[in-house]
């Protein structure tokens, strides 16, 4: 009769370890005031679950700091947030979402008739005779496909085409810079990420619509048609252009606006470049800068596609977890308008991620986007 009771006290004794090793998770701590006030009554998904996808993006460390975060569903805010320090005010510096901006004022030049997509730019070094570089097409140059000796993030990074380009010897004059650089590849065969190469467009933009040379009349050509053109009729009113000293749109990286403005002009794309019943650049260009390169399956017109390029196990979005629809204009330290026209979304992210904190900070706005089901 003994060892009945024996056992029970060692049953009792190892209850606490074999509670400790349960595998049930701890529930996640309760959603913060912050966290909830985030989300709209009409959010068009869960609002908790919403609400707590976007509060991980503020307090998991190992996606970076988010400074800046906007869900649009259906062209209405479902969820808006803001880091300590950051606000509704607040202009954050594109950085490479400028590219996509560009690419815009570029469609609405052609559209104009003022450039032809399959012609040489008007850039007059090219247009010596005998200059190989004058065998560069514009759509070539939206596609990132120029075939021009341009390294972006090279190794040493002062010898990398945009770090010489914006702050070493092109600072001054910077497309002069990125159009002096000779051919390494036959214009059209490969594609090489470039921010000297959004830069080219930008001065073709201002060539094109500035009757003088001097600096000052190529700012304010560039800035007055982006103005009356793009962000006037969006209402984008905080949206602050930066020009280098020759008067170039410095169109690969340097636009500033508020979260907001960057998401209208999101909504925008997603609307095939309509606001309002108002065609602002043609749908069918906006599918062009959607549709992939004939050299890179997930890249169009200086914005990046929800697509897996063959061979590569890396991705600037997450192909598989949102539509292949899905575009984006991406800038750098995890700067992102995520745009899914199927899913009625646009999402906005701002803020600073290493590399290693994007491919984390990538999963959690896959995490967001998940709550809206595509139609």
């Amino acid at each position: 009769m003994c060892p009945r009771p024996v056992s029970l006290i060692a049953c009792l004794a190892l209850l606490p370890a074999l509670v400790s090793c349960s595998d049930t998770p701890a529930p996640p701590p309760p959603l913060s005031e912050a966290a909830l006030a985030a989300v709209t009554e009409d959010a068009g998904a869960p609002a908790r679950q919403l609400a707590r996808q976007v509060d991980d993006l503020f307090v998991n460390e190992e996606a970076g700091e988010t400074r800046a975060l906007i869900v649009m569903h259906g062209g209405m805010i479902a969820a808006e947030r803001y880091a300590p320090g950051y606000d509704r005010n607040t202009r954050f510096v594109s950085w490479s979402m400028a590219k996509t901006v560009t690419a815009v004022m570029i469609g609405m030049l052609v559209a104009d008739g003022r450039l032809a997509l399959d012609d040489s730019p008007p850039v007059p070094r090219w247009r010596r005779p005998g200059d190989p570089r004058g065998e560069i097409t514009l759509r070539q140059l939206l596609q990132m496909r120029s075939g021009l000796r341009h390294t972006e993030a090279g190794d040493p990074p002062y010898d990398s085409s945009e770090v010489r380009m914006l702050f070493l010897d092109g600072r001054d004059d910077m497309a002069d810079w990125a159009e002096s650089q000779p051919l390494e590849a036959e214009p059209g065969s490969s594609f090489e990420y470039s921010s000297a190469t959004s830069v080219i467009l930008a001065d073709i933009a201002a060539r094109v619509l500035s009757r003088r040379d001097d600096p000052e009349a190529r700012r304010e050509a560039v800035a007055g048609y982006l103005h009356t053109r793009l962000f006037g009729p969006l209402a984008m009113e905080s949206m602050v252009p930066e020009f280098d000293a020759n008067g170039t749109l410095i169109g690969g990286s340097l636009i500033h606006g508020n979260a907001r403005d960057w998401g209208r002009f999101g909504d925008f794309l997603r609307h095939k470049g309509s606001y309002r019943g108002s065609q602002l650049v043609p749908r069918k260009w906006v599918e062009a800068m959607t549709a992939p390169s004939p050299r890179r399956e997930n890249y169009g017109f200086q914005t990046w596609l929800n697509r897996q390029v063959p061979g590569e196990s890396e991705n600037p979005l997450f192909p598989g977890r949102a539509p292949q629809s899905m575009f984006a204009a991406i800038g750098h330290m995890g700067q992102y308008i995520l745009v899914s026209p199927e899913q009625k979304l646009t999402v906005v992210r701002l803020g600073h991620s290493d590399a290693e904190e994007r491919a984390v900070l990538l999963q959690e706005l896959a995490d967001i986007m998940e709550l809206y089901p595509a139609e």
